[in-house]
């Protein structure tokens, strides 16, 4: 199915160079935002306990944050969730008081201070749970890139497993240095999200090496920039299609979908854009500098029917 058809190939390699550059200095300035600021992990991974508290009226934050002052809680985090009316406090683990305790400690407070206030929501997670999901999530992560890179140098080449991976780890490097930079908060949700962007991002990449390989066997003369920017430019229309309905819902959770999955959808915004911009102006660029061409990616067997078949011809 196409939208439309464009008729004349896109040179796209030929700002390979500048679109590399552009993508070098990106992941540069993500990974120092991750050095300098880190990331904003939530509950999941350093735990703690999180209160979401209902007010009839707009909340008093300073109130509140006092009320926490007044318990010990001075590294308690208190912000408005959604509206004006619902506040997220976020707690440490306290060694001399159980994740109840505390929670029961700070909801008799705020009671104490506003009748009407309402705890709508509780959530703690132990120190033990959270170290383990800090492993698990890194080793998550690490295994999708190393099956990943495994399915590309098997079904393609190791080149273009190479710049795939490349180019998803750039996407995946990115999301971790917007959420670094505005300081949101990186849980179970985000790391799902990045996950997802991940075998996103293969998908589009997989779709245009896909359409190299048939050019090279059908392209025979010509260039490997030629092969690829037709290859790209062929596949434009069905990534149009696919981004657009994927973005389209992505963005109905990021407007409909509440704080719950406020985090989750940006995170999957901020990959799909990026997974566009990576799958065809970094990932073809880095393979072709890699020095991809029809041989090796086609292979011998080819090259040794193509010989056999002229030698055949009179």
């Amino acid at each position: 199915m196409e939208l439309f058809r464009i008729k004349n190939d896109i040179p796209f390699m030929s700002y390979g160079r500048l679109t590399t550059a552009i993508s070098l200095i990106t992941f540069i300035l993500a990974v120092f935002f991750l050095a300098t600021r880190g990331l904003n992990f939530g509950v999941d991974f350093t735990g703690g306990t999180i209160m979401e508290i209902n007010y009839p009226q707009a909340a008093n934050l300073e109130s509140i944050r006092k009320t926490m002052d007044e318990l010990g809680l001075k590294d308690a985090t208190v912000q408005n969730f959604g509206t004006s009316q619902d506040v997220l406090i976020r707690l440490p683990i306290k060694k001399d008081l159980s994740i109840a305790q505390l929670s029961e400690r700070v909801s008799e407070a705020l009671k104490a201070s506003d009748p009407q206030a309402d705890v709508r929501r509780v959530e703690s997670v132990g120190a033990q749970v959270s170290d383990e999901l800090y492993e698990n999530g890194g080793l998550a992560l690490l295994l999708v890139c190393i099956g990943i890179m495994a399915y590309l140098a098997v079904r393609f080449e190791w080149r273009f497993a190479v710049a795939a991976i490349i180019a998803n780890m750039h996407d995946v490097i990115i999301i971790l240095g917007f959420f670094a930079f505005f300081q949101w908060e990186f849980s179970l949700t985000v790391l799902a999200a990045v996950l997802a962007v991940l075998g996103y991002s293969v998908n589009e990449s997989v779709v245009v090496f896909d359409r190299v390989r048939e050019n090279f066997r059908k392209m025979r003369k010509a260039s490997v920039t030629t092969v690829i920017d037709n290859a790209i430019t062929r596949t434009m229309s069905r990534t149009v299609i696919t981004h657009f309905s994927t973005q389209l819902m992505v963005l109905s959770m990021l407007l409909f979908g509440g704080e719950v999955l406020h985090n989750f959808s940006l995170a999957l915004t901020i990959g799909i854009l990026f997974g566009i911009y990576s799958s065809v102006l970094v990932a073809c660029p880095i393979a072709l500098m890699l020095g991809v061409n029809r041989a090796n990616l086609i292979g011998d067997v080819e090259k040794k029917s193509d010989t056999e078949a002229t030698e055949v011809t009179p």
